[in-house]
């Protein structure tokens, strides 16, 4: 007997831990996994941060209605989610999804146009307060209710959130330094395991907590990272490097402000113009970095999208200089020796601007030509018309003019600003005769060959004539020269295209107004009519021709014809003539007349 009891007892207790695993079960989470999904897919893939708060908005919204957790009926009434409440994996979702929400509102505010100011800091830095809060509770809730893996996810996710507070506070660099330490660590074991999607997703989110370590190290010291290299930073993309985007960006006004301590002038065709103020420097300094950039050897790998905002950033620069320059002419007074010096510096802003606005179309027509010399069967991307390159061309045109007559402006002109003058000129020659070419392409695809035919020998004397002008000149770039040989060249095989063009479909024509009279005949022809489906059910055959005929398909036709139909017979009323109806005078009333008119009877 003592034995039985004492194996029953052993039972017993081998029963008690499937009871509290039963009772406590274990939920699996996979974070990291969960977000990059939703983030991807709401959003942030373009960084829209107000599209995926409004999709956390409304994913809890779901998830409380699915649960019937809701905060009362009428009056709110607040429901805090606690161990013993959290009996579905969709609790643990509630916490995570209210983190989410609040960490993506304050990066809302600061992805703003013109930055936060000082209120939506405040506002934005309570944001991530609370995402911090709801996501060390995250952290807690899955250290108990959730398995060995979702708790280490949480507890990086919740280090991470600690790290970005203390990264927008700008302070405590050395305890965000941790946090993010922590959470690269966590995300680096858990890459070593799992299923090859999730050890992608870890490694990438190893990759992007990096920058955020580097930068925490410079800031405390124990770093020497070069500009060169947080600029290199800088232009990664993902969400985790919008809020190190605009730390940097305030890290290279501070270092451009230091830098425009010392630049006091600004040379420009041999002029050197004194810079007082210091905005002016900050943004001339901004715009020859970006110069810089584009000028730079490994700037011909970079796509032609990034290169256009390049130059929207560098027009926005120039353009800032040049309303802080109008700024101090506008207070100058009458000091006539500052408003010359203002008026010269704003002169050759506004000249490099214009330098600038002609190389970004020079732009525009690389990637339209490339377009217009595809081929016209693929049809993936969209072949740009001749059209298009006449209009490009117009605003070169008028670039070029318009920094012609802004250089040539002025009394005491030096000889750079001359041959820079000619410059300017020889490059509306060339733009005219491209865009002479162009327009001639334009009139040959729409088959009118005699205006096509005079364009073309229009624009190969323009060539031939700026050609002559560039080979007069020793100090021009060899690459024009040789566009412009190309283009007196294609003008001469178009136009020898055009004359045999033209010539042929003359013959044609005739040949072909011969053969129509030819065959004319006053008997009409008997027309050979295929017969309609209906028409020829039992046999099995196609009424619809190929869809490279633009043939009507033939099933029924269309109006119906007309068909005679039986009508209901004529009845005429030949009775009612030769009837005779009876006198009614009797029963009409008779006008009485007084005795006057009785003599007058």
């Amino acid at each position: 007997m003592g034995k039985e009891n004492e194996a029953s007892s052993m039972e017993i207790d081998d029963k008690k831990p499937e009871i509290s695993d039963h009772m406590n079960p274990k939920f699996t989470i996979n974070v990291l996994q969960l977000l990059k999904s939703a983030q991807m897919q709401h959003g942030l893939r373009h960084g829209d941060y107000t599209r995926y708060r409004r999709y956390c908005s409304a994913r809890l919204r779901r998830l409380y209605k699915s649960l019937k957790f809701t905060h009362g009926r009428g009056k709110y009434q607040r429901k805090a989610i606690v161990e013993s409440t959290v009996t579905e994996v969709r609790f643990l979702h509630i916490v995570l999804y209210t983190a989410e929400r609040a960490w993506s509102h304050a990066m809302e505010k600061r992805q703003l146009p013109d930055g936060p100011n000082s209120r939506q800091r405040i506002y934005l830095i309570g944001r991530l307060r609370k995402a911090v809060k709801w996501a060390a509770l995250f952290s807690q809730l899955c250290a108990v209710k959730g398995d060995s893996r979702s708790s280490l996810e949480a507890e990086a996710y919740a280090s991470y959130m600690k790290g970005t507070l203390l990264f927008e506070l700008d302070k405590n660099w050395d305890v965000a330094l941790m946090n993010f330490k922590s959470a690269r660590a966590v995300y680096e074991e858990l890459g070593k395991y799992g299923d090859l999607e999730n050890q992608v997703l870890c490694r990438e989110r190893v990759e992007e907590l990096e920058p955020s370590i580097r930068y925490c190290l410079h800031k405390i010291g124990e770093s020497n990272i070069k500009t060169s290299e947080l600029l290199d930073i800088g232009k990664m993309e993902g969400p985790a490097f919008d809020l190190f985007k605009a730390k940097l960006e305030a890290v290279m006004d501070e270092a451009r402000s230091q830098q425009a301590a010392s630049m006091t002038e600004f040379n420009w065709l041999g002029h050197r113009f004194p810079i007082s103020n210091a905005k002016t420097r900050v943004s001339i300094l901004k715009a020859q970095e970006l110069e810089k950039d584009l000028n730079a050897s490994a700037a011909d790998s970079l796509p032609a999208e990034k290169k256009l905002v390049t130059f929207d950033k560098i027009f926005a620069a120039y353009n800032d200089a040049r309303t802080s320059i109008r700024n101090d002419l506008a207070t100058a007074g009458n000091a006539e020796n500052v408003k010359d010096d203002l008026n010269g510096l704003d002169k050759a802003v506004s000249a490099v601007l214009g330098q600038r606005t002609i190389e970004r179309n020079q732009l525009l027509v690389t990637i339209a030509k490339s377009k217009f010399s595809k081929n016209r069967d693929d049809k993936s991307e969209k072949a740009t018309k001749p059209e298009g390159l006449v209009r490009l061309y117009d605003l070169l045109i008028q670039n070029a003019t318009d920094l012609h007559d802004l250089v040539s402006s002025g009394r005491d002109r030096k000889n750079e600003e001359v041959a820079f003058a000619e410059e300017c000129e020889l490059k509306t020659s060339v733009f005219r005769a491209e865009r002479c070419f162009y327009l001639a392409k334009s009139y040959s695809l729409a088959r009118k060959r005699t205006e096509a035919f005079a364009l073309y020998c229009h624009a190969r004397s323009l060539a031939h004539s700026t050609l002559q002008k560039v080979k007069s000149i020793s100090n021009v770039d060899k690459e024009l020269g040789q566009e412009l040989e190309a283009l007196y060249n294609d003008c001469r095989s178009n136009i020898c295209i055009e004359h045999a063009t033209g010539i042929l479909e003359q013959l044609k024509a005739s040949e072909n107004l011969s053969k129509g009279v030819s065959s004319l005949s006053l008997n009409a022809p008997e027309k050979k009519l295929e017969k309609f489906l209906l028409e020829k059910l039992d046999l099995y055959e196609s009424a619809v021709s190929d869809s490279s005929k633009k043939a009507v398909a033939r099933i029924e036709p269309f109006p119906p014809p007309f068909q005679s139909i039986p009508r209901n017979p004529i009845v005429l009323d030949i009775a009612f003539n030769s009837i005779e109806f009876p006198s009614l005078e009797n029963r009409m009333k008779k006008d009485k007349k007084g005795f006057i008119s009785r003599l007058w009877r």
